[in-house]
């Protein structure tokens, strides 16, 4: 007489036997990468129009460009520069060569948008909010498939991925000491509406890219 496997048997036979998910192909890699850019240059584009900053290497990028009136797409690039060496020793070259073309390409946009499209007017409430999204989720696009736009990104992504922090929490601690600047730089208002514009940034990541609950391949 046969016995079945018990549930917990059967449930293991399932997981481990479950196929491994095929790695993105390179045209994937690709359209993920410009999807994404594209969301996080509108997301930009709307945090420019309501004269807010936001956290990351982009939120330093908006201190430079606010207190030097000099180019926002060439702070973005060049800020990112000492962060390779990490993504490069941590993370793999594949990562950073999909994190450098992702830079480089948001900070293309980012110079060119003006010249594309041009908001009039945009409360910050909304600006914070939509922006703050956009940006979230150009970013989740690209953590999907193994790329970020670098500086805190980096490091925010290999601290999940070797000791299992989420990746939007860290990033939102890192934030909240470089949103400190917002309080110096921008009406009062403004810059209550850059610490929104972070937080709902950062939720959108913390909900949705979490360690073990979703594969990057």
């Amino acid at each position: 007489m046969t016995t079945s496997p018990s549930p917990d048997k059967a449930a293991h036979t399932i997981v481990t036997s479950a196929p491994q998910a095929p790695a993105h192909t390179l045209s994937e890699d690709s359209a993920a990468i410009a999807t994404g850019v594209l969301l996080v240059a509108l997301g930009i584009a709307f945090f420019q129009q309501a004269g807010l900053l936001t956290g990351g290497i982009t939120g330093l990028a908006f201190v430079l460009h606010y207190s030097t009136n000099t180019s926002l797409g060439l702070w973005l690039f060049v800020l990112n520069l000492p962060f390779y060496w990490l993504a490069v020793r941590k993370l793999g070259w594949a990562f950073t060569l999909k994190t450098f073309c992702a830079i480089g390409l948001l900070s293309l946009i980012t110079e060119l948008q003006p010249h594309w499209f041009a908001l009039d007017n945009i409360h910050p409430a909304y600006g914070a909010v939509a922006g703050g999204v956009l940006v979230g989720v150009g970013m989740l696009i690209m953590f999907r498939h193994r790329c970020s736009l670098g500086g805190i990104a980096i490091a925010a992504l290999y601290l999940q991925e070797h000791y299992g922090w989420r990746a939007g929490r860290v990033q939102m601690v890192l934030d909240c000491t470089i949103l400190i600047s917002a309080f110096i730089l921008l009406e009062p208002e403004q810059a209550l509406w850059s610490v929104a514009a972070a937080l709902v940034l950062n939720q959108v990541l913390s909900m949705n890219h979490r360690p073990g609950r979703y594969v990057v391949v």
